[in-house]
């Protein structure tokens, strides 16, 4: 996942929606509410007690991944449902979560901050629509990739947005690349020219991840819409299409009864997809940036284990394009920690 700040573009290789990352606490009346969430959470969900802010979100950050990735082979057990009908549902259940969310975060103000931009500058709406597009297209193919054998396509994309995005700072915002990066940024090269010689090109699945969610980024950030209000208006606008989709699907609202099973499948899917995003929000809270966008990373390899669960297999040929990308992203992973630990030291002198 990738989070847009004003003068530059930091890297959060998240297959989910990156602004939606709200600030860290910033007074007692928000600390107050973040209080109570993860009180609920922790009700629900009983985790050992930590010492720190920091390991109950270390914990928090890896159990959202792995939700994200249950949600990934989730899909798969929807059936007949296919892919369109679950973007749907997913939609349909997440948006009066999100809804509640931000309000009960105290940061409604952002919805209504924007809403009033868009009435004296109409553009903005047209930027919505076209973010709005943009979100549920990623959306759609994270819930249709496992059910056409096309996981693994989707998680090589989710691999290479990171270096994508360095591209993107540099190229737009003329940002220089660590020696870390450039490396990194040579190994995942190596890795597509291997693609290109065996196939002749990427995967359009793989293309729309790496390349589709920078797109979406740099309009949020242009727009100056890269906070929860804009998230909000993004997922909104998707409900006509949500709806849209499940009625005129192959099973509409008229014919669940047919499958009853989806009477306890369809509120799970809601429930694993708004239980992600509660721990991705949290653990966005508690811990520093740097160490959250590390354990970002764990979500991709959960990806693979899962395409490869569902019966998916890398080529002898392939490997070649998946081994020096896992090796450009281990490499911004120690550059990471390097840098976390460099931070470490100079707080304690």
């Amino acid at each position: 996942m990738a989070i847009i700040k004003q003068s530059r573009i930091t890297v959060k290789p998240r297959a989910q929606v990156p602004d939606m990352i709200p600030r860290h606490l910033q007074n007692d009346a928000h600390a107050d509410d973040h209080a109570s969430i993860e009180r609920l959470i922790l009700t629900a969900f009983p985790l050992p007690r930590y010492r720190t802010p920091v390991s109950k979100g270390i914990l928090f950050s890896v159990i959202g991944s792995t939700l994200f990735a249950v949600l990934y082979y989730y899909a798969t057990l929807l059936t007949p449902l296919d892919g369109e009908q679950i973007f749907g549902w997913r939609t349909l259940l997440t948006v009066p979560f999100l809804t509640a969310f931000i309000w009960w975060r105290g940061q409604e103000n952002m919805v209504w901050t924007l809403a009033r931009r868009m009435t004296t500058q109409p553009l903005l709406i047209g930027g919505a629509l076209l973010t709005s597009a943009l979100l549920g297209i990623q959306l759609w193919l994270f819930m249709w990739a496992p059910l056409h054998g096309r996981a693994l396509n989707v998680s090589l994309g989710y691999f290479l947005l990171p270096l994508t995005m360095l591209l993107t700072g540099r190229l737009l915002y003329r940002e220089r690349l660590t020696r870390w990066q450039n490396l990194a940024a040579v190994a995942a090269a190596i890795g597509v020219t291997n693609e290109f010689y065996h196939v002749g090109v990427l995967s359009w699945e793989t293309m729309l991840v790496a390349l589709g969610y920078p797109v979406y980024f740099v309009l949020r950030r242009k727009m100056d819409a890269a906070n929860l209000g804009g998230l909000w208006f993004d997922m909104a606008l998707l409900l006509p299409a949500g709806l849209w989709l499940i009625m005129t699907g192959a099973v509409g609202f008229d014919m669940i009864s047919a499958h009853q099973a989806l009477y306890g499948l369809i509120p799970l899917l809601g429930i694993l997809s708004s239980m992600a995003l509660v721990f991705y929000m949290l653990a966005s809270q508690m811990l520093p940036m740097s160490l959250f966008g590390l354990l970002g990373y764990v979500e991709p390899v959960l990806l693979v284990l899962v395409a490869l669960l569902l019966g998916e297999t890398i080529s002898g040929a392939q490997w070649m394009t998946y081994i020096p990308v896992w090796c450009a992203v281990t490499l911004l992973v120690i550059e990471g920690i390097l840098n976390l630990n460099r931070r470490q030291i100079r707080k304690r002198k």
